[in-house]
Formats: C-alpha cells, sequence, structure tokens
C-alpha cells in the first residue's frame, strides 16, 4: 500500500508545484515518505514527469509529391473458432482447426496455423481452415497467426488448448478390443 501511495505521490509531485518528498525509516525498520520534514529525514529527488508534445502538422497546401498510401490497417482481432478451448477429443484421426478473423481476410493476407507452437502445413499459409492428420493422443495447443504480403504480423489468435483421448490396447474397456 506505502509503495502505492509513493507512487502516486511521485507521479503527482511534479504537478503539485513540485513538492519536496521526505524520506525516513522509524525504529521498526519501516521505510516512510511524506511531503513534511521529519527528524533524520532526508530529501527525494523526484525527476520531473516526461511529456511529448507532437510537432506541427504541415498546412494542407497543394504538393506536387504524390501523397503516401494509407498503412495498412490491422485486424480487430482472430481467434480460434474451432476446436473449443478445453474441448476433449475421443477416437479421432484428423481434426479441422477452424480460424476467424474481425473483419474477413483482407486480399494478400494469409493465415498461418501453429500446432503445439510450431508451424502445420511445412509453414506454408492454411487459409481458413486446416485439417491435422494424423492427430496425436495428448494435450495440445493450437493458435493462428495472420500475416500481410511483406511478411509482418497484423494478428495473432491466443492459443486455444484441446485434449485427444485415443483407446489402448492395455484399457480393460477397449472397444477395439473387448475382453
Amino acid at each position: 500500500m506505502r509503495t502505492v501511495l509513493f507512487t502516486l505521490m511521485c507521479l503527482a509531485a511534479p504537478l503539485v508545484l513540485a513538492a519536496t518528498v521526505y524520506k525516513w525509516t522509524d525504529e521498526n525498520g519501516v521505510v516512510h515518505y511524506s511531503d513534511q520534514p521529519h527528524p533524520n529525514a532526508e530529501k527525494v529527488h523526484v525527476q520531473n514527469a516526461q511529456t511529448y508534445r507532437s510537432g506541427a502538422t504541415p498546412s494542407g497546401g497543394a504538393s506536387s509529391a504524390s501523397p503516401a498510401p494509407a498503412p495498412q490497417q490491422g485486424y480487430a482481432g482472430c481467434a480460434i473458432a474451432d476446436p473449443a478451448d478445453d474441448q476433449s477429443f475421443t477416437n479421432i484421426d484428423a481434426l479441422t482447426v477452424a480460424v476467424r478473423t474481425d473483419p474477413a481476410l483482407r486480399p494478400g493476407d494469409q493465415i498461418y496455423v501453429l500446432l503445439d507452437g510450431a508451424l502445420v502445413n511445412n509453414g506454408a499459409a492454411v487459409g481458413n481452415s486446416y485439417t491435422i492428420s494424423p492427430v496425436e493422443r495428448g494435450t495440445h495447443t493450437v493458435s493462428a497467426v495472420v500475416k500481410n504480403s511483406d511478411g509482418g504480423v497484423m494478428c495473432q489468435s491466443p492459443g486455444v488448448t484441446f485434449h485427444v483421448h485415443l483407446p489402448s490396447i492395455q484399457n480393460p474397456v477397449n472397444p477395439i478390443r473387448p475382453h
């Protein structure tokens, strides 16, 4: 709590007449900060707040140079639509991963899918959906990255975890080999 209070004081100090801050430690070893002097207190130098002022904008006069192309806007979001997070699958050989972007995928942009942190499809773009086959038993994480034509990342989805359960020969209730 005192750290938060000190931080607020440090931020507000340059704004409020550049107040002096004093620091001292009491007999219990607790550090105190105040704007009032105290015996055995030392002054704390608080730097001025960092500010930024933009440069003057050019006037709207005519120019012989052609206007620069508008920068490509990013995506409001991208996500794995299927499978759902923490979804479990039993006895599957393939799994289709569906990717959703907002807005829709722009011309020139490409989607790449990562399974457990590694690119699928030998690192080639996959489109809005990709089927992973075969799917190994265990817990996996899938995510997607949208890149523009220059290879710049436009959007990255959060990872979605899914679980794959496959029958085992050692399982006494194995549907493939009943006992």
